[in-house]
This record gives C-alpha cells, structure tokens and sequence, in this order.
C-alpha cells in the first residue's frame, strides 16, 4: 500500500487520505447548500408580502426547515467534527473554540426566528425579514472565516466518521 504525504508532516494510506481530502470539500458543499437555501428563503420573503395564512405556511416550513438543518449541522460540528479535529490538531482549539461561540449566536438569532414564525402575520413580517437579512450577513461572514480556517484541516483529518455525522447533514449529490 502506498503512503500519501499530507499536511502537518503526516503520512496516510492512500484510500484514507483520498477520503480525507474529500472533508475539507464536502465542508464547502454543505455551506453551498445551506447558503443557497437562505437565499430562496430571502427570495421567498423579499418578492412576497405573505398576506394570509395560506400564503406564509410554506413560508414558515420552509424557515423552519432551514434552521433545523443549519442547527443540526453546528451540532454536529461542535460535537463531532471539532473534537476530533482538537485531539488531531490542539493548535486548533482557539479557532474552534471562536467557531463554537459563533454557533451559540447563530442559534440565539435561530430562536428568535423561530419565535417569530409561530405567530407571523402580514404585519409583522418585515420583524422575520430583519432576522432572515441579519442571519444571511452572519452565516455569509462565519461560513468564510470557518473554510479558510478548517478546509485544508480537514483535509489532513484522520476519521472514521461518516460525512453526515460530521457535518450534519449530507450535501446534495451531482447529478
């Protein structure tokens, strides 16, 4: 079996360090998907005044979709992902410690959202637009300071975990 070089001076079996390499990628495809999804969410409220009842039920099913999702994929990654990558990587712990903060914010704006689609009307939907524009900003600047920091990081981890348990959700496949 042939050894691949990779960074940090360690050296991997070729099936694992291929799927290893596959991580740092698969972390930008669910970022991809979760940021596509806020912005048919964002399209959704922005060209939609949501009048009546009928109108914003899909509105709140599909919000509440989105934060189940993007809850699920910090959870993962403060319970999975960063804890395998500090015992691989200690030098890391800050980064993902601010990366844990980050999530514990997002999750507070997540709350709120979710507060404010149990009982959302045509007047007070401009309050959900607020909270939707302000997670877009947040997620958009935590998603690109997260990739440049951990990409290359978890291209060099060494896990058996599936990708779904460390992300929190499997990416959409091509195709």
């Amino acid at each position: 079996m042939s050894n691949t070089p990779e960074p940090y001076g360690r050296s991997f079996d070729q099936p694992l360090a291929d799927r290893a390499r596959a991580l740092g990628r698969e972390l930008v495809r669910v970022h991809q998907w979760l940021r596509s999804e806020l912005a048919r969410i964002r399209d959704e409220i922005a060209t939609d005044n949501h009048v009546d009842a009928d109108q914003l039920m899909p509105l709140q099913a599909h919000c509440v979709a989105f934060c189940e999702a993007l809850t699920r994929h910090h959870t993962s990654e403060d319970t999975v992902t960063f804890p395998a990558l500090a015992a691989q990587l200690p030098e890391l712990t800050p980064v993902l410690e601010q990366l844990s903060h980050d999530h514990q914010l997002v999750e507070g704006i997540l709350r709120r959202l979710r507060e404010l689609l149990t009982t959302v009307t045509a007047s007070t939907i401009e309050a959900v637009r607020g909270e939707i524009d302000g997670l877009s900003a947040i997620m958009e600047s935590h998603f690109r300071w997260e990739e440049r920091k951990l990409t290359d990081v978890l291209d060099a981890l060494v896990t058996e975990q599936a990708v779904d348990d460390l992300f929190g959700l499997a990416p959409p496949t091509d195709g």
